[in-house]
């Protein structure tokens, strides 16, 4: 399993807000697998990273604009929560076009807690079957998502979870998932 991802390249999507450990625990199983990961926002420089949505949880380095990111650089897109992340994300022109470009290739999208929300800006979740944060799970059912309350689920592309308490489950789950994917991406 050590190597599994050897040669991947994962985008991660995400702005200030940030759930941190929703973004750094499955980037180090990815790292651990073998792959490569680029974090993508709105802006350059830093993003802040939150704990529990409410304490300052340190900065992160930003990649790459999602305004100069293509899906077909990648192979798979995690799509971190907390609360302010996806909604930053979700009223970002560049962001959701990103994210609506990548579903239509179906390579695999991977997304916890919060999450979810920009995958139903871009209109992609409707006939999916999803997990999310408790306070979501409304929008996701009126975006017409079928909604279940279980630690990982997987439905095609989509490997989705509930909360920082779902971490093991879902680093297990899309390091499967993402090691399944046809690899696309040119070394």
């Amino acid at each position: 399993m050590a190597h599994e991802l050897q040669g991947r390249k994962i985008a991660i999507l995400a702005t200030d807000g940030v759930e941190r450990v929703e973004l750094e625990q499955p980037r180090g199983a990815l790292f651990g697998a073998g792959a490569k990961t680029e974090l993508l926002s709105i802006h350059p420089g830093e993003i802040q990273a939150r704990q529990w949505d409410l304490n300052p949880a340190g900065t992160l380095a930003v990649d790459r604009l999602v305004s100069d990111a293509s899906p077909g650089d990648y192979d798979a897109l995690l799509l971190p929560g907390g609360t302010m992340n996806p909604d930053q994300l979700r009223m970002n022109r560049d962001a959701v076009g990103f994210v609506k470009a990548f579903v239509a290739t179906g390579k695999p999208i991977a997304a916890i807690c919060h999450g979810p929300w920009t995958l139903v800006e871009a209109d992609a979740v409707r006939g999916r079957r999803l997990t999310s944060w408790p306070s979501i799970r409304t929008d996701l059912r009126n975006a017409g998502a079928e909604v279940v309350d279980e630690e990982v689920v997987v439905d095609g592309q989509f490997t989705t979870s509930r909360s920082p308490a779902d971490l093991p489950a879902f680093c297990r789950a899309i390091l499967d998932q993402f090691a399944k994917a046809e690899h696309r991406v040119p070394g």
